[in-house]
């Protein structure tokens, strides 16, 4: 089926032109390849066939719905690019624009509680609490993905700079700082990690990976809030790495800067934490905008 071949030509132009990660090129197939099994093939496939996938995905949340429509948008453009097809049929799929959800905030007390707790049980050289402490400093402290964390190269790690060499979405390489707090843990996790036998990296494991995997970190940290006396369904290292950025915001980070800390390739994702500190920013209008004095009400004192 031409269709086929043309899903694997295009995963194969993602994955070179544009680095697409393995979740990323696993996702299209997904959503192309049940594209196709409902109407057939994809390449033949005219305005009324995609126009029926809008009815096929009533019962689906908008976010996949946006999903599939994105892979498939994608797709036929690649298509008439490489002129596979001379026409575009994707103008037929449902538009969707889905609400990005809020992020699941974590105050700066909680954060508090959780290091409290996370230093009193790496107080000792037991290598399972260290490693929990510096995936938590490495988390809230420099805002990594857990993606990003896991899977750190030993290598990328300094002995001396503050900074971290991270590859991050699409295969895109930043530098991001570490904590002097963050650094005493990294010296005192390498002593202890010395002897693993896998020295490809900063958090190995006996696994078929070789590193901690993203659901184990997952469950460690979990537990360390329920130790902590904190609603564990509340944790997780995205929402760690979402604390990172809104106290950073809320500390006066400028947006910009904010972006390359988190590695977001669009502004426009970096946005969405302006939301937790509405008020600090309406404020910062009135006090530095010329306009502010002479539109603050009369009486009021500045």
């Amino acid at each position: 089926m031409a269709g086929e071949s043309a899903i694997e030509a295009f995963l194969a132009m993602l994955a070179t032109e544009r680095g697409a990660a393995a979740n990323t090129l696993a996702a299209y197939r997904r959503d192309l390849g049940d594209a196709q099994r409902r109407i057939g093939d994809l390449v033949a496939a005219n305005d009324a066939a995609i126009k029926a996938l809008g009815a096929a995905w009533a019962g689906l949340a908008p976010a996949s719905v946006a999903r599939k429509c994105s892979a498939l948008r994608q797709f036929y453009g690649y298509l008439v690019d490489e002129r596979w097809r001379l026409d575009d049929p994707s103008a037929s799929l449902p538009r969707i624009s889905p609400r990005r959800p809020l992020p699941r905030l974590l105050g700066h007390a909680d954060v508090a509680t959780l290091f409290c707790a996370a230093e009193a049980e790496a107080a000792g050289d037991s290598p399972g609490p260290l490693r929990t402490l510096l995936a938590l400093e490495l988390l809230y402290g420099s805002g990594l993905r857990v993606s990003e964390l896991v899977a750190l190269p030993l290598a990328a790690v300094p002995r001396d700079a503050p900074l971290i060499a991270v590859r991050g979405k699409g295969g895109a390489d930043r530098l991001v700082p570490i904590s002097q707090r963050a650094a005493t843990v990294l010296r005192r996790w390498l002593a202890l990690r010395k002897d693993a036998k896998d020295g490809r990296y900063l958090f190995p494991s006996r696994g078929a990976s070789g590193h901690l995997t993203r659901v184990r970190l997952f469950q460690l940290l979990r537990a360390l809030a329920a130790r902590a006396g904190l609603d564990p369904t509340r944790l997780s290292p995205h929402v760690l790495r979402h604390a990172f950025a809104t106290h950073l915001l809320e500390g006066g980070a400028d947006l910009r800067v904010l972006q390359t800390l988190l590695g977001h390739a669009d502004i426009a994702t970096t946005q969405i934490y302006t939301h937790v500190d509405a008020g600090r920013l309406v404020a910062l209008v009135n006090q530095r905008h010329p306009l502010g004095e002479a539109l603050a009400p009369a009486g009021r004192a500045r």
